[in-house]
């Protein structure tokens, strides 16, 4: 299978993670759709990545749905509980995750819009998203070592993702000195491979 992706986008980022975690061999196809000449709609119609291309040359897009496909497919390191509330706690923290990262994209590609049609009020909004998102997820984190259950889960995957997004586009928000917790656990999640070979790069 190949991966077609960005080494910008966060939801690329998770979906590495998830690859790397469960140990599934596979090539990485960078493309973005920012890039003039790009192929990613030829593989999603919506032209965002990631896409994972099956090996039968079927894809499969959106973070959420590669990584189910992903914890499915192959049952070591199982990163989504099978059913009942524990997986909907794992799917929550997703949830959760997911949208600070939508909200920070569109922060910074509203900050980047030229002069006069930039709107600082769009971009406040999206931040105020984050912020109580941030929260949220230190005051459910709490003094956990995980954000669900005793070891690494896709919640922690995609916390991690949202964290180390903000950390790199909106660096000015300052999120670690606001929240001890998640930057004990970003810190901690840094320290795994699956996490350090990830980072976003500009």
């Amino acid at each position: 299978m190949k991966l077609i992706a960005s080494l910008t986008s966060p939801y690329v980022r998770k979906t590495r993670i998830v690859l790397a975690e469960k140990k599934i061999d596979y090539d990485l196809v960078l493309d973005s759709p920012w890039v003039e000449g790009n192929q990613v709609a030829a593989f999603n119609p919506l032209g965002k990545v990631p896409v994972l291309v099956l090996d039968d040359d079927s894809t499969l897009y959106d973070s959420r749905v590669i990584a189910e496909y992903l914890d499915t497919v192959a049952p070591n390191n199982r990163l989504i509980p099978a059913s009942g509330r524990e997986r909907i706690s794992v799917k929550r923290w997703e949830a959760l995750a997911d949208g600070t990262m939508d909200a920070a994209v569109t922060a910074f590609l509203e900050s980047r819009r030229p002069d006069g049609e930039r709107s600082p009020s769009a971009i406040e909004r999206q931040r105020g998203k984050i912020m109580r998102a941030l929260k949220a997820m230190s005051d459910e984190l709490g003094e956990q070592p995980w954000c669900h259950g005793n070891t690494l889960s896709l919640a922690d995957v995609a916390v991690g993702c949202a964290l180390g997004y903000v950390l790199f586009r909106l660096p000015d928000m300052r999120w670690s000195e606001q929240y001890a917790n998640l930057a004990q656990l970003y810190e901690k999640l840094m320290q795994r491979l699956s996490f350090a070979d990830t980072v976003p790069q500009a």
